[in-house]
């Protein structure tokens, strides 16, 4: 391996790891290598060094947006981990229904799967009349899957683990196996692009409900913990945190109270 290149690389690496809180530990690398191959390509870099000068230029916005998207990842599909969308339906939604408005944050929104899917779960379960006082708001690091977020339209294979009856009620067919969510639903949603590491956050109204999903293991501890005190601002009193099941916390010693697995509130 040529020293400049993986001079290059450990730049980038502790870039993504400063700037986005995006960590690949040393057994990772060429997973991370692999995605930097595409960034290389589109910008004409002959190796990793020199995508790394042009990352640590703060005036190549471009480069930078491209890093950070290649870095991130942006898997996900509708309906995820059922059994906590579940408890959101059953324990959370409910105490909600009587508010005059609901906000909802999907934090690492990816390509809008979660914010749309909650708000399905939300009009199934407390009526359609619920969405017209219910906001949810979808942010990722990654500005093209904002985009897609934003256009609402998603292959079959991203619906494969949702239930046949909202497919048929909360989706138009458009094109050769694609889907785009109903305008009912996409109404509800608006998404921007957001670094979690950017602290503290610009919210001036708190949230009832943050979802915050398969991201935090992408963090070290210390971005772990900032992240989740972070949260807990601009999270109202006896508000509720959402993270995977894949993703405890009760041991970072944050103020976040456990409720059930995958489930967690701010204390009142």
């Amino acid at each position: 391996m040529i020293a400049s290149d993986q001079a290059g690389y450990d730049r980038i690496r502790d870039w993504l790891s400063t700037r986005c809180g995006i960590v690949y530990a040393d057994g990772k690398s060429e997973l991370l290598r692999q995605r930097l191959s595409r960034v290389l390509r589109c910008f004409n870099c002959g190796d990793l060094d020199q995508l790394a000068a042009g990352l640590l230029n703060d005036d190549n916005e471009a480069i930078q947006l491209a890093v950070m998207h290649a870095a991130s990842t942006n898997h996900t599909f509708f309906f995820r981990e059922a059994e906590v969308l579940d408890k959101v339906a059953e324990h959370i939604l409910p105490r909600l229904a009587d508010r005059s408005q609901v906000r909802i944050w999907s934090a690492a929104a990816s390509t809008g799967d979660e914010a749309y899917s909650v708000a399905m779960i939300a009009a199934e379960k407390l009526g359609p009349s619920f969405l017209d006082k219910l906001l949810i708001l979808g942010t990722d690091i990654s500005a093209p899957v904002v985009e897609r977020a934003e256009l609402g339209v998603y292959a079959k294979r991203q619906l494969a683990h949702t239930p046949p009856a909202m497919l048929r009620k909360y989706f138009t067919p458009t094109g050769i196996e694609q889907f785009r969510v109903t305008e009912q639903i996409r109404n509800v949603c608006t998404f921007r692009r957001m670094n979690l590491k950017a602290r503290p956050y610009p919210f001036s109204r708190a949230f009832q409900v943050v979802f915050c999903r398969n991201i935090l293991y992408y963090f070290d501890k210390s971005d772990q913990i900032n992240t989740l005190n972070a949260i807990h601002a601009v999270t109202e009193p006896g508000g509720w945190l959402v993270t995977s099941v894949t993703e405890p916390i009760r041991d970072l010693g944050t103020p976040w109270i456990n409720v059930s697995t995958g489930i967690y509130r701010r204390a009142e």
